[in-house]
């Protein structure tokens, strides 16, 4: 989908992301600058001055509109979305409408990191933070994204993450990372089968877990919503839609799990969510065409659920 070398585009694949071993790893973010809440910080958190570019099937876009929601951030923070199916140009905008970039009217992401002073070099990601005072990327890491728009905000909104609930907080967030949020990505693209059930065997160990802890808990953390919950949030959103059947992540389904289905049904009624889930999108996006997973590029019709 492309890479950026010095803050130019190149079209294709800069480094393979498949180990010898068959297995799929993530490249990291590399761009991680802080809001913080003091006027004096190179990014101030400051009402308007902060704009978000994402993509509705992005689990890692969708966890930072999650918060956005969540603290009610909707007014202090804009938003441009791209389109669901990337091309050779990655992420792209239309010229007008709902996919349209309102702030710096771009026709790509690649053009929005294009426009950072730095001189960026890698994958191009979303979600990606722009302060629009210095025209530069703040940060394109969804997980400090997600952290800083809580403690820069505080005052807005629940604290989503209470110093006495940090260690639980992240030791949920490591957890749910490496076999959730990334596991159903390494069962999707294993080029072996080994690799992929590996990967699959994880997730549903994972689900077990986290079904028998839901039992006996409101949330992840007791009886608070954390930014826990909202990270593990996108991969149950997209589960049944589309990781069971595009990415064979197909042992069983977020509804056979009684506990996590009902789990997942109270955070997508907390005021703010369901504007963030788009079902019918993340089946656009999933199942567009793929010469390894989907080459007709057939969208099913199914499943429906009542969310």
């Amino acid at each position: 989908m492309g890479y950026m070398v010095d803050g130019v585009y190149h079209v294709g694949e800069d480094v393979t992301q498949t180990l010898p071993s068959g297995a799929w790893e993530r490249q990291r973010s590399t761009i991680r600058h802080w809001i913080e809440a003091d006027n004096t910080a190179a990014f101030p958190a400051e009402s308007g001055r902060y704009h978000l570019f994402v993509a509705w099937n992005c689990p890692w876009a969708h966890r930072t509109l999650l918060v956005r929601a969540v603290k009610g951030l909707q007014s202090d923070i804009s938003v441009s979305v791209a389109r669901p199916n990337r091309t050779d140009q990655g992420w792209v905008f239309d010229e007008t409408g709902e996919f349209a970039d309102p702030l710096l009217g771009a026709r790509a992401v690649h053009e929005v990191y294009s426009a950072d002073p730095s001189g960026y070099t890698g994958r191009l990601t979303v979600p990606v933070l722009w302060d629009t005072n210095t025209r530069r990327i703040v940060n394109n890491e969804s997980a400090d994204i997600s952290r800083m728009l809580n403690t820069a905000f505080r005052e807005h909104g629940p604290d989503l993450a209470p110093a006495a609930l940090i260690p639980d907080i992240d030791a949920w967030n490591a957890k749910i990372y490496a076999s959730l949020n990334n596991g159903v990505y390494r069962a999707g693209f294993a080029s072996t089968q080994d690799a992929y059930e590996s990967a699959a065997y994880e997730v549903f160990a994972a689900l077990d877990e986290i079904e028998t802890h839901l039992t006996n808990s409101e949330w992840l953390c007791g009886d608070v919503l954390t930014e826990a919950d909202l990270r593990l949030f996108p991969t149950l959103a997209r589960f049944d839609v589309a990781y069971h059947y595009a990415f064979r992540c197909n042992l069983r389904k977020l509804t056979d799990y009684p506990a996590l289905w009902a789990y997942a049904r109270r955070i997508y009624h907390v005021p703010g969510v369901a504007d963030t889930v788009h079902f019918d999108v993340y089946k656009r996006g999933y199942f567009s065409a793929s010469e390894k997973r989907n080459p007709l590029g057939i969208i099913p019709i199914g499943p429906v659920s009542d969310w």
